[in-house]
């Protein structure tokens, strides 16, 4: 008897996507929020909040598309067609958000050039990932194991609309970030831009949550059918809680709290949409057994993925732990 390794390899995948939100979602929110702080002091220290940690933020990113590629092979073939171009504008747009903190501080650079390479970076990258997201929502139109639509079908409401909501979201991790790393009046700032994305990442939810159901007769009764209700009741009702908690751990002045709460709302967002799509991996036809390489393909690359998976968790608790603390005036990524 083969050991079914599809569940387990859909929890890994997930697993990097997760991380990947969450720990890049908020150096993003961090270059979005360039747009909004024009000082030259203020931005050097966002920038140094997030600069020795950046970069292998986005592991998971390629650990999550690299094992759909090898494990989903069908999958990887209808959804990249599908959005082709939002995946290209978020390469171009980490393209040269990482160029620019490598050259911003260089002698003779052309600060604000960079500045703008980082912020413009930063939103296009954002917008296309929550792009990609409403398209997998949305679902993938498949005439037997082919992508049947065209390379434009993501421009379209659904999509953009949660892209907008990423970009609000990633600037509320980025906000509740700057609140835990830095001082002073830039953490003040931070506090109140955290207040209203909290309000505005709020409305998003909700609008995705009444738009989903209604469109995706599907969802609908994955949520609303009986016994789930009752069982799935747990993920707004959470949802709801930790926004209050966030909103009171901002006017008590707390500083590690709000960001924890909202790497929390983004977990259960997360939660939410696993149930709202499983067990579809290119919803919604194509199911995770569907696009399931062969059993001993699987076999094959759980063996380095064990050894691999591991190294990279210590990797990320270890660089968190040493770069822990507040970022202050003289920090420097080089």
């Amino acid at each position: 008897m083969t050991l079914d390794l599809v569940p387990l390899w859909a929890c890994i995948l997930s697993l990097a996507v997760l991380m990947y939100v969450l720990l890049d979602g908020f150096d993003l929110g961090v270059g979005i929020l360039f747009f909004l702080r024009r000082h030259d002091e203020d931005r050097d220290l966002m920038v140094a909040s997030v600069a020795p940690i950046w970069d292998f933020n986005e592991t998971w990113l390629i650990l999550g598309s690299g094992g759909l590629l090898a494990v989903f092979p069908l999958a990887f073939s209808i959804v990249m067609p599908a959005v082709y171009f939002p995946v290209l504008l978020m390469l171009l747009g980490l393209l040269f958000r990482g160029v620019a903190f490598e050259f911003r501080d260089a002698p003779a650079a052309r600060k604000h050039l960079w500045n703008g390479a980082f912020a413009y970076g930063s939103l296009v990258a954002t917008f296309a990932q929550g792009v990609v997201l409403g398209n997998f929502i949305h679902g993938f139109p498949v005439n037997g194991r082919v992508y049947a639509g065209t390379s434009w079908d993501w421009f379209s409401p659904f999509p953009l609309l949660t892209g907008l909501g990423l970009i609000v979201g990633y600037s509320l991790l980025g906000a509740t970030w700057l609140v835990m790393k830095t001082e002073g009046d830039l953490q003040q700032w931070a506090r109140g831009m955290s207040r209203w994305l909290l309000l505005g990442l709020l409305a998003f939810i909700l609008m995705v949550s009444v738009w989903t159901p209604i469109r995706e007769a599907r969802i609908a009764a994955r949520w609303f059918s009986f016994p789930n209700l009752l069982i799935f009741s747990p993920v707004p009702i959470l949802t709801a809680a930790l926004a209050f908690l966030l909103w009171r751990s901002l006017n008590q002045g707390r500083e590690v709290r709000p960001f924890l709460c909202a790497m929390g709302l983004f977990f259960l967002s997360y939660t939410g949409l696993i149930i709202s799509l499983w067990p579809y991996v290119a919803p919604p036809a194509i199911t995770l057994w569907d696009a399931a390489t062969a059993p001993m393909s699987q076999q094959f690359l759980m063996v380095g993925t064990m050894f691999l998976l591991p190294v990279i968790l210590l990797y990320v608790f270890w660089s968190y732990w040493v770069f822990r603390g507040k970022v202050r005036a003289g920090m420097s990524y080089h």
